[in-house]
């Protein structure tokens, strides 16, 4: 019995629908999976867990001796990321401005400390919980992920800052958001067939787009329709089945600038055949 987690967020749930509700052939693998927040996701993966799970790309480097990252299920964003939002427009040289922000070791947060390093009056939260905390007062301003960008404005929110659009201004790559990990130490042929099955998976989502609709619906934090396609149009892309050389060096010099780490392809990658 292999240890799956990932989120309940519609992209996630598109993906892997199929691989875990049986709608293509699992070759006899058994897999026990579990879905839940971002952040409780990367502890897990620090306690070397899961067998396979999703993180937020900024918690790779604290995991990469454990986990090599594979380049199907991820999320990288193209011009887009996680959203600064407040109740109204503020100031944002203020050094001691609250922010929510969804867990320590979240892009979102890592992002916020090389875009904005003068604001670290940080809050953590569940991130489903920031929109209702920016709005009854309890923080400043807060970083949404998820579904959060697509509803803050009906909400009463404004955005003060895209961190993927400032990203992408800055340096002129890919955001990555989050990965699918495998464990370093599982026999070969195991990680293959894991691979092989992740990869069949987003195929058939990709191909049956509406069979996933009921596993999607019992998950996601906002139920309209329309804000679902939304998100997973948004974070289900090209480089959710494989990665170009763009893709490649956009990782690479995410974890140069914002960790000052270098790895190498054999080193963080996993290629599957």
């Amino acid at each position: 019995m292999y240890k799956f987690h990932f989120s309940p967020c519609p992209n996630d749930t598109f993906m892997f629908d199929a691989l875990v509700n049986g709608r293509i052939d699992t070759l006899g693998m058994e897999l026990e999976y579990t879905l839940n927040d971002i952040e409780w996701l990367n502890q897990m993966a620090i306690k070397r867990l899961p067998h396979l799970t999703k993180i937020s790309a900024a918690c790779y480097p604290a995991i990469a001796d454990h986990y090599q990252i594979l380049p199907i299920g991820a999320a990288l964003g193209v011009n887009n990321g996680p959203l600064l939002v407040a109740s109204s427009n503020i100031d944002l040289n203020n050094t001691a401005l609250s922010i929510a922000v969804p867990g320590m070791n979240t892009t979102a947060n890592k992002l916020l400390a090389q875009l904005f390093p003068h604001l670290k009056n940080k809050k953590e939260m569940l991130f489903s919980e920031i929109e209702g905390a920016v709005l009854n007062n309890k923080t400043d301003a807060g970083l949404l992920i998820h579904e959060g960008r697509f509803t803050h404005e009906k909400k009463g929110l404004k955005k003060l800052a895209d961190l993927g659009e400032l990203w992408f201004s800055k340096y002129n790559w890919l955001l990555p958001l989050g990965f699918i990990v495998i464990k370093r130490d599982l026999p070969a042929e195991i990680k293959q067939i894991l691979c092989s099955l992740l990869r069949q998976s987003v195929h058939y989502a990709f191909e049956n787009p509406d069979h996933s609709s009921d596993f999607i619906k019992i998950h996601a934090q906002e139920m309209d329709a329309e804000v679902v396609k939304q998100h997973i149009k948004l974070y289900v892309n090209e480089y959710s089945l494989e990665w170009d050389d763009m893709a490649v060096q956009s990782i690479k010099g995410f974890f140069k600038i914002c960790f000052n780490k270098s790895f190498s392809d054999d080193s963080f990658f996993y290629i599957c055949s």
